[in-house]
């Protein structure tokens, strides 16, 4: 039986997770769930795409990702199912699944046309889920779809080479747990833009001329313990999924502070890369 992921902006509060699992289980009770997030920021795409990038290629091929976030159905939002990199991903067509496919070309893609069998205000609970469960037992995408050869993209997720490639603009994408500040300018672009030159990292009051691997970078383990500069010490670096993070080592957003706050950086701010 294929895993079946959840993505959503719910939160815990309310009674939307526990619904849809259940509707899950009511359709198939030998069901596997995985939660990835329920705390996306409500109707934040580009949050929710981060994630979901980040998060699908852990899961074994076949896997079946339903997307909860701004996914009422409505002329200008139609629900999708792609199936790419050996996943289906089950969402609206408002630009979420855009930042994978820049990177990987997708496999077939069908606009779901089952809502007239299924009444729903709901459709999370109701259509994506029916969607999904057709999948995990095996059924052909072209039972519930038409095919569709284009998407909608999001706008401003990839950065702007300029100044005949000595400026990347980028800007930030995602903030974490820690109020680290994830931009999304990637190794890559990075290094085919820079091609070995120095270069400096402007984020509103925050320059950087050093991008580490490891937040343990930032400190010295040749001082002792109690002469080394460890809390609060800033530090860039390439993330996990090797894009280009702004951070504060061992921070914390609800005590201290995290990069976010003390850099002064929210979502779609400017980081500006200038190789020299």
């Amino acid at each position: 039986m294929a895993i079946i992921t959840l993505t959503t902006d719910f939160g815990e509060k309310d009674h939307f997770v526990g619904a849809v699992k259940g509707a899950i289980y009511t359709e198939m009770e030998d069901a596997k769930i995985v939660d990835i997030s329920h705390s996306i920021s409500p109707f934040h795409l580009q949050e929710a795409a981060y994630i979901i990038q980040n998060a699908y290629k852990s899961f074994p091929q076949g896997s079946i990702h339903i997307i909860g976030v701004d996914s009422e159905l409505s002329p200008e939002n139609k629900h999708i199912v792609v199936f790419m990199d050996g996943h289906y991903f089950v969402c609206a067509d408002n630009g979420i699944i855009s930042m994978l496919t820049s990177e990987i070309k997708p496999e077939k893609i069908v606009e779901i046309n089952i809502h007239d069998r299924v009444i729903s205000n709901f459709p999370v609970l109701d259509v994506f889920v029916k969607v999904a469960s057709h999948i995990a037992r095996g059924g052909t995408l072209d039972v519930i779809g038409k095919n569709i050869t284009e998407i909608k993209e999001l706008t401003g997720i990839r950065p702007v080479i300029k100044n005949e490639e000595s400026l990347i603009s980028g800007s930030v994408i995602y903030i974490d747990n820690y109020g680290n500040v994830i931009s999304n300018i990637t190794k890559k672009m990075f290094e085919e833009v820079g091609r070995g030159r120095e270069f400096i990292i402007n984020a509103r009051t925050a320059n950087f001329n050093k991008i580490h691997t490891h937040y343990s970078d930032a400190i010295n383990f040749e001082n002792a313990p109690g002469k080394r500069e460890e809390d609060g010490k800033r530090l860039a670096l390439w993330n996990s999924s090797n894009y280009l993070e702004l951070a504060i080592y061992k921070s914390s957003s609800k005590t201290v502070g995290g990069a976010a706050s003390l850099f002064g950086l929210d979502y779609r701010d400017a980081i500006m890369v200038t190789f020299v």
